[in-house]
């Protein structure tokens, strides 16, 4: 699958960008921020988004809304350190197609991207 990261974090999406390379998905871009993030969106159509919620200027939850303006269908994966039920229903009701916590590991995207197809 054709992937954009989010992660306002370098050392994030180089690991991020590497699980993905070593599990056959190609990682068509990258955004450290939501502006960057919508753009690259735009510009790219990638099948999933790999989404952090705490970024500078517009947050994750702003951009999964953009996303999901943008095109319904979108596969907007959160990624996260806060495991909290309120959070975890409000991306889900806007529309997140799973949700991955921090620290991860491989076989958390693995399993995740084997319920999106």
């Amino acid at each position: 699958m054709k992937v954009l990261i989010v992660d306002d974090n370098a050392g994030t999406r180089s690991m991020i960008k590497i699980v993905m390379e070593k599990t056959g998905h190609e990682v068509v871009g990258e955004a450290w921020d939501g502006e960057s993030a919508l753009k690259a969106f735009t510009d790219l159509r990638p099948e999933v988004v790999l989404l952090d919620v705490i970024m500078p200027g517009k947050s994750g939850v702003e951009v999964l809304e953009a996303i999901r303006a943008i095109d319904k269908a979108a596969k907007v994966i959160m990624v996260t350190a806060i495991d909290q039920d309120e959070i975890n229903s409000q991306l889900l009701s806007k529309g997140a197609s799973a949700i991955i916590y921090k620290p991860f590991g491989y076989n958390d995207f693995e399993k995740t991207f084997k319920l999106l197809k």
